[in-house]
């Protein structure tokens, strides 16, 4: 039952992150900006053509395989039921739908939309639906860790 929940919060959140990717491309020029909570985040349109910062930007490829590499080891994680507790696979659910939501975008765009940009933190980089869920996917992660897995789905070695 928890797998079909989140499943289906997984699929909600990829189809929210591409929506609004499409929302910003088609009402905000790119470089462009419009407030969303005036004082504190803006809406703009930014194409970001690497990763976090920009970085390994131009490889486009290698962004694909290494994020598809990680989501699908994410998907083994559940498949195999090596996660179990709920904070893990809310954990697990939020990485997929992030990055799924990413690689959608460079494969089919060449680079990632991003639009959410903090006003008061000029140099803080824009980062879009896809990137929250996987940064809150990733401190579930660690925190679902050290602190659940090894009391609720750490799996006793059998001696002998």
């Amino acid at each position: 039952m928890l797998y079909a929940l989140f499943s289906i919060a997984a699929l909600g959140l990829l189809a929210l992150d591409q929506w609004v990717k499409h929302y910003v491309t088609l009402y905000i020029p790119l470089g462009d900006a419009r407030p969303l909570w005036p004082g504190v985040v803006e809406l703009c349109t930014v194409h970001n053509y690497g990763a976090a910062w920009s970085s390994f930007s131009g490889m486009r490829w290698v962004l694909v395989a290494v994020t598809s590499v990680i989501v699908l080891a994410v998907l083994a994680l559940l498949l195999r039921r090596t996660v179990r507790h709920p904070l893990g696979l809310a954990a697990c659910f939020l990485v997929i739908a992030g990055g799924v939501g990413n690689i959608l975008d460079r494969v089919r765009l060449g680079y990632v939309v991003d639009m959410f940009h903090f006003e008061f933190w000029p140099s803080y980089p824009v980062f879009n639906v896809a990137d929250i869920c996987i940064v809150c996917g990733a401190v579930l992660g660690v925190i679902y860790y050290l602190w659940f897995y090894e009391k609720y789905d750490k799996r006793e070695r059998r001696h002998g």
